[in-house]
């Protein structure tokens, strides 16, 4: 049974979650625009994954016998500058989804909820791909420039996702 405490945590995870999810697919309705694609393409697919992330929550509270509480999701912004610029927001944003996510696992520990601890360790073994793979596209693209035939290459690397 989780704690009133760390169920409203969670919900409020669900929001935030989405919220990502919303977030990237704003990134790649940019990119789109740009002729872009396959950063819009990846933009996409973490827009998709982050849903699934929500959806994990859901199931979660769910299985715990909670009740889920959606709430409103704000706006993303329209525009988000170079790719270099967009990258660093995908990376900040991270670190902050991390904390989060550390936050919720710390209300675990205090609950002493093993089944959470559990059930969050996940989500920061993810976290750490998240930063990675964000740091990563961030130095590959500083080290390309951000015109010309390397941003091509690297734009058709990241339609591989």
């Amino acid at each position: 049974m989780l704690s009133k405490k760390l169920l409203d945590d969670i919900n409020e995870q669900i929001k935030n979650e989405l919220y990502s999810a919303y977030l990237y697919l704003a990134m790649a309705a940019q990119y789109e625009a740009q002729n872009l694609s396959g950063i819009a393409h990846w933009l996409e697919v973490q827009s998709k994954e982050e849903t699934g992330h929500a959806m994990k929550f859901y199931e979660y509270v769910n299985d715990q016998g909670g009740r889920v509480v959606l709430k409103a999701i704000d706006q993303p912004p329209v525009e988000f500058g170079s790719p270099i610029a967009t990258f660093e927001q995908v990376l900040e944003h991270e670190k902050k989804v991390t904390a989060l996510i550390n936050k919720l696992y710390a209300q675990a520990v205090e609950d002493k909820d093993y089944a959470s601890q559990v059930f969050l360790q996940w989500f920061i073994t993810e976290q750490v791909e998240e930063e990675k793979n964000a740091t990563q596209i961030i130095e590959n693209l500083k080290l390309a420039g951000e015109k010309g035939h390397a941003l091509i290459m690297i734009d058709r690397a990241l339609a591989a996702r």
